[in-house]
């Protein structure tokens, strides 16, 4: 399956599984840089219809206009920018060991509520707890640091660098958040699964970068469970 194929499946059964679609849409919509009265032309629709969708005034939108507004998407984009954005993930068809689980949300969820969830304990003191994020990267910190490079750091931010990283199998945790520091992209939050112990290197790096640094010690079965659940909720 090619990319265009695997992100358009992506992209509809998120739309249609999400408990508030409309947010979805706008998720994609704000993704590949269309505006509501760019999308309405090109569906031939006003952009009060894309709006009230949006906005979930207007009833959810049934699997054919899921379906249009997804080939609009990708319409827009290789019209507008030669399928610029679609480009970003071509990622999406390449597998990366180390990653154990990955997902976006349907919708933003504030880190506060996310870090609860997950029981975590918040190791740093000078970063950013009033932000959102929109989905998630389970790794393998051991697997991870072996496999992966520059070219394939990437693939850990899945759609949206707005995210967790969670790494499991870790020791200190010095590894990530080093590498995390070296590479410009960034991740809203960053989980440690049941270290050893943590460096405090790694809590001033984090605290340098403005990331919250957080621990969980539940069970990785519990864990995966409560990290899927957030988008169903």
């Amino acid at each position: 399956m090619n990319v265009k194929d695997v992100l358009a499946e992506k992209i509809a059964g998120e739309i249609t599984l999400s408990p508030k679609p409309g947010q979805t849409i706008r998720k994609w919509r704000t993704a590949f840089d269309i505006s509501q009265t760019e999308l309405a032309n090109f569906l031939e629709l006003s952009p009060s219809v894309i709006s009230d969708y949006e906005s979930g005034r207007r009833k959810s939108p049934g699997i054919l206009i899921v379906k249009k507004i997804i080939e609009a998407f990708l319409g827009i984009d290789k019209k507008k920018n030669n399928g610029k954005i679609l480009r970003k993930y071509q990622f999406i068809t390449k597998n990366q060991e180390g990653i154990l689980d990955i997902m976006e949300y349907p919708y933003s969820i504030p880190i506060k509520i996310f870090v609860k969830g997950l029981c975590g304990k918040l190791l740093t003191s000078k970063t950013d707890m009033k932000t959102n994020i929109k989905g998630f990267t389970l790794i393998d910190g051991v697997e991870i640091i072996k496999t992966i490079n520059s070219t394939s750091y990437s693939t850990l931010y899945g759609w949206s660098t707005e995210r967790a990283l969670i790494f499991t199998g870790i020791r200190y945790g010095r590894s990530p958040m080093i590498a995390i520091r070296i590479h410009p992209v960034k991740p809203s939050i960053v989980v440690y699964h049941n270290p050893g112990a943590v460096d405090p290197l790694a809590i001033q790096l984090a605290n340098r970068e403005n990331i919250p640094l957080v621990v969980t010690d539940i069970p990785l079965d519990e864990l995966r469970k409560k990290l899927v659940s957030f988008g169903k909720e």
